[in-house]
């Protein structure tokens, strides 16, 4: 399995106990669907590789506790320490509305209500406190925050996000 073929679910935090257990820390918004899970992938050294999970069950939040197959014991729970852990993109509960994942939108147009089409999204940098979409308009960058009244309108089916943006915004940019 191709790492862009697959979501990042999570990280593996800790060792619960001596039998390989561990607990991982979830990275969603919705913990609870995935408590009943029959396998992860796990990220040993860039490679995905499947894990089959004996018994797992949710606690505090959003911190899964773990028994996989073949770890049975501290030392091989230890080889998987601190790895991320990815499912299938076809498992991600589909969005409806103006939800979506950043993945999903990569490569749609923001048709901006002044400007029309503003660009290609190539890129959501959510490293700052404010998530922004990254537009390519031919040699020009333009970032746009991802702000809830911002976004007016997601077409899937047009790969499009319809924006309002604050006057002038838009035109730091282009001028």
């Amino acid at each position: 399995m191709r790492k862009e073929d697959c979501f990042y679910l999570g990280n593996i935090v800790k060792k619960h106990s001596f039998k390989g257990e561990v607990v991982i820390k979830l990275d969603t918004d919705e913990p609870e669907l995935y408590k009943n899970m029959e396998s992860v992938f796990v990220d040993l050294g860039g490679n995905l590789v499947p894990f089959f999970i004996k018994k797992s069950s949710l606690s505090r939040g959003t911190m899964l506790r773990v028994h996989f197959e073949d770890v049975n014991n501290e030392e091989e729970a230890d080889f998987i320490m601190k790895s991320g852990i990815y499912l299938p993109l076809n498992l991600l509960p589909k969005l409806k509305g103006n939800h979506f994942y950043f993945h999903e939108v990569i490569g749609f147009h923001v048709i901006d209500k002044i400007h029309g089409d503003v660009g290609v999204i190539v890129y959501i940098n959510d490293k700052a406190a404010q998530p922004m979409f990254e537009i390519e308009n031919g040699d020009v960058e333009i970032f746009i925050p991802m702000i809830d009244d911002f976004i007016k309108k997601i077409d899937r089916e047009n790969k499009q996000i319809h924006v309002e943006t604050p006057e002038g915004l838009i035109d730091l940019y282009l001028n």
